[in-house]
């Protein structure tokens, strides 16, 4: 009798990731380049707040600076880096950090635009927050959408609760998501929800219940990041004074675990990990360790036998998509 090896499974066997829903949708690969287009934030210059998140490193920002590259200058170094390591001819402008629509729609526009002028730049990804998306914004989105462009709104939510939010001095509450996501998705704008896992006061109890509210409103894509301690914030302080406690590799692992398989098998996830740099990471160390949690995750889906909505109803199943790229 023949014996054949176990098949070598990939975590976009067991989840929907972004890469393999672009794949499936276009064809090809296509893969993000993130830019700083030197935005600040309401919860920092004094419109909502002063200081920013607890969890927020302040001295790493500097919107304007001497060392702020151009967004050309971005793309060209994020492209080169790409396509070191993948076959990627196609690429969205992920404007990532900080509040990418704290601006005048005019100069957003002009902006986004001068990103996608360039020919293998064909669409956009723009990370923000729930209380600076006016209706004006949303509609200029929706009309790259009707331009034939890929767009995605990313909002960080973190959490459900409006307790959290405030211990973690966010400056909105879950009213402002709502609103947003609601309005967002009614002009057919996909919406990606970020939830952060570990944050002061809450448990699995809470990631769950996250999860359910946002799903209940309605979302297209998440992303799941474990609460990483870095240099000059206020976490740092209550971390050293012991008042906050990070997540451990494998409580994170389970905890992005059970919230996989609860999630519905179309909902994309953009991401289901995230890392801070190891000059500014305090704790936990293995936040500097991206592809160890992944596969972590990878083992532990794997382990349990199940997959991505195994808990939701249908189970996740991966088409082979054939790379035309």
């Amino acid at each position: 009798m023949l014996v054949f090896p176990p098949q070598i499974m990939a975590l976009s066997d067991y989840i929907l990731t972004f890469g393999q829903h672009l794949l499936e949708q276009h064809g090809q690969r296509i893969h993000k380049i993130a830019l700083d287009a030197g935005f600040t934030c309401p919860n920092r210059d004094g419109a909502k707040g002063i200081g920013g998140c607890t969890f927020c490193n302040n001295s790493s920002f500097s919107p304007n600076g001497p060392e702020q590259k151009t967004l050309e200058t971005q793309l060209d170094s994020g492209r080169s880096a790409i396509s070191k390591r993948t076959r990627a001819k196609k690429y969205l402008a992920y404007f990532q950090a900080y509040t990418n629509t704290y601006a005048d729609v005019a100069e957003l526009d002009v902006m986004y635009r001068q990103a996608m002028t360039q020919h293998d730049i064909i669409g956009l990804s723009v990370g923000t927050r729930p209380d600076c998306v006016s209706g004006a914004v949303l509609d200029l989105l929706a009309g790259y959408r009707d331009e034939g462009r890929i767009v995605w709104l990313e909002l960080g939510l973190q959490s459900a609760f409006d307790e959290t939010l405030r211990r973690v001095n966010r400056g909105h509450g879950l009213k402002e998501y709502r609103e947003v996501a609601i309005e967002a998705r009614r002009r057919g704008i996909p919406l990606c929800t970020h939830l952060i896992l570990g944050l002061p006061g809450e448990d699995e109890s809470h990631y769950h219940a996250s999860l359910d509210t946002v799903l209940d409103i309605g979302v297209d894509g998440l992303k799941l990041h474990p609460l990483h301690v870095v240099k000059h914030t206020v976490l740092a302080n209550q971390w050293r004074r012991g008042e906050y406690r990070p997540l451990q590799r494998e409580e994170y692992i389970r905890h992005a675990c059970d919230l996989i398989e609860r999630t519905p098998e179309h909902i994309v996830f953009h991401r289901v990990t995230g890392t801070a740099p190891k000059d500014i990471l305090l704790a936990p160390e293995w936040c500097s360790q991206k592809w160890n949690v992944l596969n972590g995750i990878e083992l532990e889906l794997a382990r349990r036998g199940r997959r991505q909505g195994s808990l939701a109803g249908t189970p996740w199943i991966r088409e082979e998509i054939l790379d035309a790229a």
